[in-house]
């Protein structure tokens, strides 16, 4: 009986590290974890319970990207952790604190499994002094621009030509469909957190999306 108790106990907290490891999916441009809420077993019903319990899950989530996200390799060198100090360690917790809900899964008994979600582009951001001021004429370059060629490895800060810019990750047979008009350059080579690209038109407002 110990012995199955003890096995029990084992199943529980495989489960527990499980649900409290962050996802990160570069296509995406998403950093998630789950978290589990459970039901006050004292609520009068399980309509009642989920509304605490709820809270409780997205903020079980929070606390696991929260520990999670330092891990993340940074293109520059080093990782989230080294870089998130000072006023940038203050806008990664406000990024966290602003995580949204990408899925939501309540249970019979009034308890909830909640997935949050950070996007790559806030860590990016808050590692960078922030959201950057548009000019007063605007926007003018490419909404999408496609980086054919890239022999580099996802991380969180890569400038594309010397531009600072949101990226996503994707294999090339994979592109999505609303990146068929977007025009195409070129890699030439990638270190110290810069991808060198020929034929560049693109600027801060621009996603770039890394084709491999």
């Amino acid at each position: 009986m110990k012995n199955l108790v003890l096995a029990m106990f084992a199943i529980v907290a495989l489960a527990s590290s499980a649900r409290a490891d962050i996802a990160v999916d570069w296509a995406k441009g998403l950093v998630t974890a789950n978290g589990v809420g459970i039901a006050d077993r004292h609520a009068p019903n399980p309509a009642v319970a989920r509304g605490t319990s709820r809270r409780a899950a997205e903020e079980a989530a929070r606390a696991q990207l929260a520990k999670g996200l330092g891990a993340l390799p940074v293109a520059g060198g080093g990782t989230v952790a080294t870089h998130a100090t000072g006023d940038a360690k203050v806008r990664l917790e406000r990024a966290v604190a602003d995580a949204i809900a990408v899925a939501a899964e309540p249970q019979t008994d009034g308890a909830w499994t909640v997935t949050m979600a950070v996007p790559i582009e806030a860590i990016r951001q808050a590692l960078d002094d922030g959201p950057r001021a548009v000019g007063k004429d605007g926007d003018k370059p490419p909404a999408i621009v496609i980086v054919d060629g890239v022999k580099a490895k996802p991380a969180i800060g890569w400038t594309i030509a010397g531009v600072k810019a949101a990226t996503i990750w994707v294999p090339a047979k994979d592109l999505p469909a609303w990146t068929k008009d977007a025009p195409h350059v070129t890699a030439t080579g990638a270190k110290a957190g810069a991808i060198e690209a020929t034929g560049i038109t693109g600027g801060e407002a621009t996603l770039y999306v890394i084709a491999q």
